[in-house]
């Protein structure tokens, strides 16, 4: 595995702040100074990178009404919709790409893109994109996922539905050109996604099988599910932004808004530094608190002779006296000196 992947410059790994990727999709709603304010909001909540999807109806599926190219009735969002016409609402043209890259650019995003098709390869190569993205439903088109390898630029694949079997083929594929910067995420193709379905313990199980960094592309509602992962060793977080859920749009129900966007961003990142270390024992901060552990104190004034009672001695706070567990060693013996109350009780004093 490799520890750390340069994507568009922006270092990404166990020891690097969670990678997190706005993922627009169809949230611009056909409309292009959206989708660029749409790209402002994400630069504006700290998160790293912009992603889009290439493809158009015709490269996902064909324009004909079977009952295979339907979504179920009881689907969520999109209730008997047709495939084709879900894809021509959703999809962000090609002739968009540019502006809409540039200026995320401009901004400081990193910006890239899912290929949906060797054409979208094609046409992003162009485009100089830093790395790319292969969509779960994707995963099983082995060549696909060999020629955005073939890339050799960092390649993320998302694994909604997928048996660990799909998901080793695919990373063999990618391995296959020659190509190490691979990144898996763990993900519920379900959109929503049920939370309790998320099965997040499996990002560490995914790291350990295929020897790659893991992250999360997640489809639940708020920002819990990804803070979770991270504490389970995600590097990657992938989520679908919007502008405002009350504006609608094919994936704006499960989309976070731009403050909901900031807080994963800021919350990932607490939760990557608060893993530390697997170490235990005092930390750097606490060096202070050593200071105030309890011992024992004399806590009245004494005379050489006089016995050592729970009355004179006591445990308290600050340190600096014989571990309280000790009293009852020195309990009956008697002061060597004269003692202040304060003092702290050392072995001299007897």
């Amino acid at each position: 595995m490799k520890d750390t992947i340069s994507i568009g410059g922006v270092p990404v790994g166990p020891e690097h702040q969670p990678f997190v990727i706005a993922e627009m999709s169809g949230n611009h709603n056909g409309d292009l100074e959206r989708a660029k304010d749409i790209v402002r909001a994400v630069a504006e909540s700290g998160a790293q990178a912009l992603k889009l999807q290439t493809y158009t109806a015709d490269t996902m599926t064909l324009d004909v009404d079977l009952p295979a190219f339907r979504l179920p009735v009881e689907h969520e969002l999109w209730s008997s919709a047709r495939l084709y016409d879900l894809y021509e609402e959703a999809h962000t043209p090609w002739a968009w790409h540019e502006p809409i890259f540039e200026l995320a650019t401009s901004l400081g995003l990193v910006a890239f893109s899912s290929a949906f098709d060797p054409t979208a390869i094609d046409f992003l190569e162009k485009l100089n994109v830093p790395a790319y993205k292969v969509a779960s439903n994707e995963i099983g088109d082995l060549p696909l996922v060999q020629g955005m390898a073939e890339t050799g630029k960092p390649i993320i694949i998302s694994t909604g539905s997928a048996t660990l079997t799909d998901i080793d083929a695919a990373v063999r594929a990618a391995r296959a050109t020659g190509n190490e910067q691979i990144i898996v995420l763990s993900c519920t193709a379900s959109y929503p996604a049920p939370p309790e379905q998320s099965n997040l313990r499996a990002i560490p199980v995914l790291r350990d099988a295929l020897d790659v960094q893991v992250g999360l592309s997640d489809h639940t509602m708020g920002i819990g599910a990804a803070i979770a992962a991270v504490a389970l060793g995600a590097t990657v977080i992938e989520k679908h932004v919007t502008l405002k859920r009350e504006d609608g749009g094919v994936d704006s129900a499960f989309s976070l808004q731009p403050e909901e966007l900031e807080a994963l961003v800021e919350n990932t990142r607490v939760a990557q530094l608060a893993l530390g270390r697997p170490v235990i024992g005092p930390k750097e901060a606490e060096q202070n608190v050593l200071r105030f552990r309890r011992s024992l104190y004399v806590t009245q004034d004494v005379r050489a002779g006089d016995p050592i009672t729970h009355d004179n001695v006591r445990s308290i706070r600050p340190a600096g006296g014989l571990a309280p567990h000790l009293f009852p060693e020195i309990e009956g013996r008697t002061f060597r000196t004269d003692t202040a109350a304060g003092t702290p009780f050392t072995w001299d004093l007897l």
